[in-house]
């Protein structure tokens, strides 16, 4: 049983933050969930709460965009992949294995802040995408698995294919549906989603809308430069502390 009352204020505070940055940026509500609530809590306990509030958001980000089925038709293979290493790695944030799990979670999100600040510019040929986009979509499952994290390397990869900015920012919103309704079968398979998961997921579905539509408020007063700078900086410090509680 999930017990929220000693951690509201963490709880919807984390979600205001998380929502603002998807609102800003279209991606990230997860990444700083996770980070932000596994400060205070298990990984697996963070993950069954941001289910509900990643899927909403993902599923309006995905239909708002204007070629879903010529998308999901060019990277079902990975969409596939996702699913597949997702379940293979659920064990890990599921287990019992929580210092690893931490640590992992730290090293995603700090491996994420690394490639944001430095901002490879990758371009993947059209001709290796079918061999390219099942391998990235395993590797993304299995970091989603182990620590609640979709981005790594699904966002470093669907940005080198070149796609119109519509068009990256629907096929991002597909990438994080997928992984957020295999993380959820991936837990429930190790019957790691604790009783009441669900009504505090949707609990936390209040602040991160509310975090959205601060966002958005936010994308059009503030540099986006400057935005994307604070928000890579602080994930690579949050994963480096996750990352060092981990191991300790």
């Amino acid at each position: 049983m999930i017990d929220l009352i000693p951690n509201v204020p963490l709880i919807t505070g984390t979600f205001i933050v998380a929502g603002m940055v998807k609102g800003a940026t279209g991606l990230g509500l997860p990444t700083v969930a996770m980070g932000l609530l596994g400060l205070a809590m298990p990984p697996v306990q963070a993950a069954a709460l941001l289910l509900v509030p990643s899927l909403v958001t993902n599923v309006w980000q995905l239909l708002a965009g204007p070629r879903f089925g010529a998308l999901l038709r060019r990277l079902w293979g990975m969409m596939f992949g996702v699913v597949a290493g997702t379940l293979a790695g659920s064990g890990l944030i599921a287990g019992t294995a929580g210092h690893a799990a931490t640590a992992t979670l730290g090293s995603a999100l700090a491996l994420y802040g690394v490639a944001g600040l430095l901002k490879p510019r990758l371009r993947v040929p059209a001709a290796a995408e079918p061999w390219a986009s099942p391998l990235v979509g395993v590797a993304t499952g299995l970091v989603t698995g182990a620590t609640g994290v979709f981005v790594v390397p699904a966002v470093p990869y669907l940005g080198s294919l070149g796609l119109q900015r519509d068009d990256l920012v629907q096929a991002l919103g597909l990438s994080f549906t997928i992984s957020t309704l295999a993380l959820a079968a991936g837990l429930a398979w190790h019957g790691a989603l604790p009783t009441g998961a669900a009504g505090a997921s949707l609990l936390a579905l209040v602040p991160a809308l509310t975090g959205m539509v601060l966002g958005g408020w936010l994308r059009a007063r503030v540099r986006p430069k400057n935005f994307r700078l604070i928000f890579f900086a602080g994930l690579l410090v949050l994963g480096g502390e996750l990352f060092w509680r981990g191991l300790t």
